[in-house]
């Protein structure tokens, strides 16, 4: 692509619209789910809603967690500024459905009993190490907003915000783990070979920093 080119793709992925069409993309599973759930369509949310619901939502979750991760890599391979933008309307929807997901898990699952939810994350690792993601996701999204930066500091938010390449790896972890129990760990397949990507070019980027 020339330069003219890439400056002109770049100036449209700035623009206003540009951000509102990737928070509407973010947007789609969730109203998916809320149609099929609420008209039936397309089978409705199949025999095991719940189940359609928890799997669904840690699978958003996840993905736009490493689509999150996949912005800054984006910038330095193509000089394309714009979709770095998209940082905060991406991770605040990866929250969205980590809560939606928590939810789903502590309602559906566990019928809102704090004793049964504290006795399965001792008995099932995969269920601790999910929640474990999600506390640590937490922090993340209460200062998302300019006004907590400038309270941070510039240097002490970045700091904070890096929790997120633990995040994505024991988000990843947690889907695993539950799928080896189904024996369906293969599924996980494209999501661990993307984000062992991002990890390394990630180390990479950091070591070249040190030297």
């Amino acid at each position: 692509m020339t330069a003219p080119a890439l400056a002109r793709l770049d100036a449209a992925l700035r623009r206003p619209g540009a951000k509102f069409a990737v928070w509407l993309l973010c947007l789609l599973p969730l109203l998916g789910w809320v149609v099929r759930g609420s008209t039936g369509w397309a089978g409705g949310l199949g025999v095991n809603p719940a189940e359609t619901l928890l799997r669904g939502t840690g699978s958003w979750t996840l993905n736009l967690l490493l689509i999150g991760l996949a912005l800054t890599p984006l910038r330095r391979l193509s000089g394309l500024n714009g979709p770095m933008r998209w940082r905060r309307t991406v991770g605040l929807w990866a929250f969205a459905y980590a809560l939606l997901h928590a939810l789903a898990y502590a309602w559906l699952d566990m019928g809102l009993d704090p004793a049964a939810i504290a006795r399965d994350l001792g008995k099932r690792p995969f269920a601790l190490v999910g929640f474990l993601a999600f506390m640590l996701l937490l922090p993340l999204a209460l200062t998302s907003t300019d006004r907590a930066m400038r309270a941070l500091g510039g240097r002490r938010w970045q700091r904070l915000h890096r929790l997120v390449y633990l995040i994505a790896p024991l988000g990843l972890l947690h889907l695993a783990w539950m799928r080896a129990s189904k024996g369906r760990l293969a599924e996980i397949a494209p999501e661990a070979l993307v984000l062992a990507l991002l990890l390394g070019l990630r180390w990479i980027r950091v070591r070249h920093s040190r030297h």
